[in-house]
């Protein structure tokens, strides 16, 4: 059975400061902000939220089918995604436009500063939902505003029940439009600065949330794991120790994919984040977002 992953594909330019963005930006000040941060180092990965979460599910043995835009530079992309065995057959090639690209600047205690070209993502709207086939389950991850209205609403008309994953784009919806994801989907994902954007913006508390419609809402806590949420009473999932702490772009899709993979074999909400935590940890002793391993992994959970 396959999953459909709705998101971004982009180009991340990853590169870290050496010092603390506290110790830069002063409070008092942001309304004359004007800073600077050295770099000296830069990678360039392969990225975006559907890409990330399609690698991981491939590592583990799923099928993940991908709904996605990019510019005339994604060939390679393209390439790499079938690579793995992943269907591309839903990705738009937006001939007048570059990928999307984010520019991250990671500082020594994980925090982050990322600046975001939407670039072809803003035309995923154009792309369908297909239907009938093989697909058992599907996210709505980051992707363009249009885009995630659009296929939110065509997988309810598909009968494809699906996690909502607003992200970084979460900004992007008014309280009224929020209620409407959040009506129409299975499960929510989010982390604990977006799980309070969304009650605040619903005007709900994640226990009502997870009292209504919803199967489950879980909320990411970094290495403490994550709380879920289910029928009103939340349940804490510990995280996992990490081998290193090299870069954590990515590791939240990481374990979105993990609670795919999980879900789609009928794997219980906690079972299926608790191996999201193990997935996380190793993705985050790993630099980018597509480059961890999972051997072994399975045989844990």
């Amino acid at each position: 059975m396959a999953a459909l992953i709705c998101g971004s594909l982009a180009f991340d330019t990853i590169t870290t400061f050496p010092g603390r963005f506290a110790q830069q930006i002063l409070p008092d000040q942001v309304h004359i902000l004007n800073v600077s941060f050295l770099v000296p180092t830069l990678r360039r990965e392969f990225g975006g939220c559907a890409g990330n979460i399609a690698y991981t599910l491939s590592r583990l043995g799923g099928d993940p089918r991908v709904i996605a835009a990019v510019g005339a530079d994604g060939q390679d992309y393209l390439r790499r995604v079938q690579s793995w065995g992943a269907s591309t057959d839903h990705v738009r090639v937006i001939e007048d436009s570059y990928t999307a690209q984010a520019i991250i600047i990671t500082d020594v205690e994980n925090n982050q500063i990322t600046a975001f070209h939407p670039g072809a993502m803003q035309h995923a709207h154009r792309i369908d939902v297909p239907t009938g086939g093989d697909i058992r389950l599907g996210i709505i991850a980051p992707d363009g505003r249009d885009a995630m209205l659009l296929h939110a609403a065509q997988m309810v008309d598909a009968g494809i029940p699906f996690i909502f994953d607003p992200g970084q784009q979460l900004p992007m919806f008014d309280g009224a439009e929020l209620r409407g994801f959040v009506s129409q989907a299975r499960w929510v994902a989010l982390n604990d600065y977006e799980a309070r954007m969304l009650c605040e913006r619903t005007g709900e508390s994640l226990e009502s949330l997870s009292s209504d419609s919803l199967d489950g809402v879980v909320v990411t806590l970094g290495a403490e794991g994550c709380d879920v949420w289910e029928q009103g009473r939340r349940t804490h999932v510990p995280g996992r120790p990490a081998g290193a702490i090299v870069d954590p772009t990515g590791c939240g899709d990481a374990f979105r994919a993990a609670l795919l993979y999980g879900l789609e074999r009928g794997w219980s909400l906690q079972r299926s984040a608790a191996l999201g935590n193990e997935i996380g940890a190793r993705k985050i002793a790993c630099r980018g977002g597509q480059n961890h391993d999972v051997d072994g992994v399975l045989e844990q959970h």
